[in-house]
């Protein structure tokens, strides 16, 4: 039997300061959904509907978009592995598991047809109108695929019609 987080040595002080955390709507995520809002994308946030409860979600255009933290979701994990101090197996663990969850929630939304985006929230910080253009350019995307799909099938039928 697998138990989670085997390695966890904390204090009662650190439990409550990680359920003080909250998982909402940080500020890096309110910035790039106002910047969609402002292009006049509509969307729901934290959408409980969707595998990993994407952070915005086109709903209209099925793409989930996470902003996703550099400790919690391992960018430059071989870096962060090095400067851990305090409870590293448990954190260098909680972390992967979180890589891992990622590309399970990935995966279940394409099979459900959605397309999942994930930036880093430093880059949302610093690169905001060059994540609006991979938004907008996935957007268009999606569109070509619904038309290529429709006139495939228009053509199916125009088929079937003529014999």
């Amino acid at each position: 039997m697998y138990v989670k987080h085997q390695n966890l040595k904390t204090t009662p002080e650190v439990s409550k300061r990680m359920k003080a955390l909250s998982h909402k709507k940080s500020k890096v995520e309110s910035l790039l959904a106002k910047a969609l809002w402002h292009k006049g994308y509509h969307y729901r946030l934290n959408y409980k509907k969707l595998p990993g409860t994407p952070d915005i979600a086109l709903t209209k255009y099925r793409i989930a978009i996470f902003v996703d933290g550099e400790f919690w979701h391992g960018k430059d994990l071989k870096k962060t592995k090095e400067k851990l101090k305090n409870n590293k197996d448990y954190w260098i663990e909680k972390i992967e598991e979180n890589i891992q969850r990622d590309i399970r929630n990935d995966n279940l939304l394409r099979q459900m047809d959605w397309t999942p985006i994930h930036f880093w929230s430093e880059d949302v910080n610093k690169y905001l109108d060059y994540c609006i253009n991979e938004i907008e350019e996935t957007i268009y995307d999606v569109i070509i695929l619904e038309n290529l799909a429709i006139i495939s099938h228009l053509n199916e039928i125009q088929k079937n019609a003529i014999i």
